[in-house]
């Protein structure tokens, strides 16, 4: 594997920056994620608005709130859903923010996964557009079947709501930790399905940026759903490049650890690193030792396991590849992918088309079945507080135009009533 050439940052310098990031890690005891979104956000200039823009902000609201009374009836609708219109049942995840719950619509019946976050807390981590770019890609979700998808979304004063696809099939993590790892042939289907996802965002501009098993679910039937998209950055076209240093320690491409800008292609590096651990049942560079882990992935030459067809390897070669402009995607994106020998049974039309019978499917007896989900969650109590008995608020100034509703819903809602 070639190596980057330019190195702006030293190796003294890099190994200090990772001795620090180690070392604040054991005195605070916080996972990895929450500190990276505290170096983020501390060096994201702090933005004042005048008395002038102020009022002018204020104004715009008071216009749009006005006109919102003459709105469509669908958004009309958006703005009534609340939290008690549903039974709330399990957790089934948690995070930085909030929690996860299984839900059920009380009067449409349909079953949800409700990701309930704590606005004060997003607020005080200044992670409001991130919330609201995660929404922004939710709705594009609903239009590519390898995409968790957005049916509601509302707030109380103190609550966002996201009501999203229910995929009770489980976490790609769950079934890694059961099974140790996958054959070939079940690693390709889960990653050119993967792929599908990621070459669909980015001809949106959009950089995933988080790829890992935590975030790739399997449906009832057995094909992949990407989830999370706190971390997605839009705007960035194949090509184009961002800076933010941001992601999850394994996956992290080595131009994000350098602090060099980079593009796109470092979704198909973490592409690289998921097919790698189905196939070994580890991440490439891993080590116990964190600091020692992220130095692997800028200087260790990657070690493939033994006992990988010539396809893989050289897939594998091409995704964890830390030349960029040498990196499989960088060029042509998912393109690049598709041609390659690694993936020579998959017809693509079928794939997207969910005409590929996948080589797994869970064993679900209803579409509440938990079994797939990790007892540390589904052990948990549902937080009484999800069930607050008011109204959604209106629009405030921290998320306005956050609440949604799909218009399929709304049909549905019509129906019922």
């Amino acid at each position: 594997m070639t190596l980057t050439q330019e190195r702006p940052m030293t190796y003294a310098k890099m190994k200090g920056l990772v001795t620090f990031i180690s070392d604040v890690l054991k005195e605070k005891k916080v996972g990895f994620n929450e500190f990276l979104h505290k170096l983020v956000s501390a060096q994201k200039p702090c933005q004042q608005l005048d008395t002038q823009k102020l009022l002018q902000r204020r104004s715009k609201l008071r216009r749009q709130k006005e006109q919102g009374a003459s709105s469509s009836p669908v958004n009309t609708a958006a703005s009534q859903v609340k939290p008690s219109d549903f039974d709330y049942l399990k957790v089934i995840g948690t995070g930085s923010f909030g929690k996860v719950l299984l839900a059920r619509h009380r009067q449409q019946g349909g079953y949800y996964a409700v990701k309930v976050l704590d606005k004060q807390m997003i607020i005080r981590r200044k992670e409001q557009s991130h919330v609201m770019v995660e929404r922004s890609v939710l709705l594009k979700g609903l239009k590519h079947p390898f995409l968790v998808g957005l049916h509601f979304s509302f707030q109380t004063p103190k609550t966002l709501y996201f009501v999203l696809d229910f995929v009770n099939g489980g976490e790609l993590f769950y079934h890694l930790q059961r099974e140790g790892s996958f054959p070939e042939p079940r690693a390709a289907f889960y990653a050119a399905e993967i792929a599908a996802a990621l070459g669909y965002l980015h001809s949106l501009s959009i950089v995933y940026r988080d790829l890992k098993p935590e975030n790739i679910l399997l449906d009832s039937k057995g094909h992949v759903m990407l989830t999370d998209f706190g971390l997605c950055k839009e705007g960035v076209a194949v090509g184009g490049t961002t800076h933010t240093f941001c992601g999850t320690p394994e996956y992290l491409a080595p131009e994000v650890l350098l602090g060099q800008p980079y593009s796109p292609a470092v979704d198909w590096w973490g592409l690289g690193a998921v097919l790698f651990e189905m196939l070994s049942g580890l991440p490439p560079f891993y080590s116990r030792s964190r600091l020692e882990m992220l130095e692997n992935i800028i200087y260790s030459p990657l070690r493939l396991p033994s006992g990988l067809s010539k396809g893989a390897r050289s897939l594998l070669k091409g995704l964890l590849e830390r030349n960029i402009s040498k990196r499989l995607g960088q060029r042509r994106d998912v393109e690049e992918l598709k041609e390659h020998r690694f993936f020579a049974s998959i017809n693509w039309d079928d794939l997207v088309a969910r005409k590929v019978t996948p080589p797994f499917v869970p064993k679900v007896t209803s579409p509440c079945d938990v079994c797939y989900i990790a007892p540390e969650f589904t052990q948990q109590p549902v937080p009484a507080s999800v069930n607050e008995r008011v109204e959604a608020a209106a629009a405030s100034a921290a998320f306005p135009g956050f609440s949604f509703m799909n218009p399929a819903e709304y049909v549905a809602a019509e129906a019922v009533s």
